[in-house]
């Protein structure tokens, strides 16, 4: 595949950038002219990911923690030299189970991860991007959080968050040069599905009316776009890579 060179002279911070969509968004925005830092908890994977995808750096970091996340904004910062972009892509996706027998703490991890360190990690970069007058960011959400997957309530509540979230913070920031939207995916090919039942992947694929799941390079092509100069007139919304099943 041939690539343009959209993001000479920018610098990206990627969180679950050592596998699956994160890793692969990277892929993209190097080859394309841009620097990137990869944020992860797995400090090995970061490694090899780093070598795969030629990024500049690795930070691994747990994103709950919000001094954890504070320190790694201001860590990739010194890396990077300063900060045009954010795709925030980490997440788990907790207990398969009834909300009558959710496990307090798989809630409260799951919460902690695809909520709360997502808006620690918008929060610390955001003023690094009022510096500069410019800035991207791709909040990774889910169809999830748009239709609630039964047995799933807590990440189909993170990611309703996600989306909620995105929306208001797209508009906070509307006049001010950063642009802010969220990604609903359906179910896609990834390391995460390793997380969830046969059952529930089957579920999931039943859904969506074209058939079959994602490719990670599908949404990462979303990604990039949504993280370009080219995307100007479109922030606090969400973009749709759902083979058909949401269309809202």
């Amino acid at each position: 595949m041939t690539y343009t060179n959209r993001f000479e002279n920018r610098s990206a911070i990627i969180t679950g950038g050592a596998s699956g969509l994160g890793k692969e968004t990277a892929k993209r925005i190097v080859a394309e002219g841009g620097k990137v830092v990869l944020w992860d908890l797995n400090a090995a994977a970061l490694e090899a990911a780093q070598a795969e995808t030629g990024a500049s750096g690795t930070v691994a970091l747990d994103i709950s923690n919000p001094e954890a996340v504070k320190a790694g904004a201001a860590q990739s910062k010194e890396i990077l030299g300063k900060i045009d972009i954010l795709v925030c892509s980490a997440g788990i996706t907790g207990a398969t189970v009834p909300v009558w027998e959710f496990p307090l703490d798989s809630w409260q991890r799951v919460i902690d991860i695809n909520l709360n360190g997502l808006f620690y990690c918008n929060r610390e970069v955001v003023p690094y991007m009022l510096e500069n007058g410019y800035g991207r960011i791709a909040n990774i959400a889910s169809v999830a959080g748009k239709e609630g997957n039964p047995n799933a309530s807590a990440y189909s509540a993170s990611k309703a968050g996600v989306i909620g979230f995105t929306k208001s913070l797209g508009k906070e920031l509307a006049g001010k040069g950063v642009i802010v939207n969220a990604l609903t995916p359906a179910t896609f090919e990834s390391p995460i599905l390793a997380q969830l039942p046969q059952s529930q992947v089957d579920y999931m694929r039943s859904k969506i009316p074209m058939g079959r799941l994602g490719f990670v390079e599908e949404s990462a092509s979303m990604v990039t776009f949504m993280v370009s100069e080219e995307c100007s007139f479109t922030t606090a919304s969400t973009f749709d890579t759902s083979g058909g099943r949401t269309t809202f």
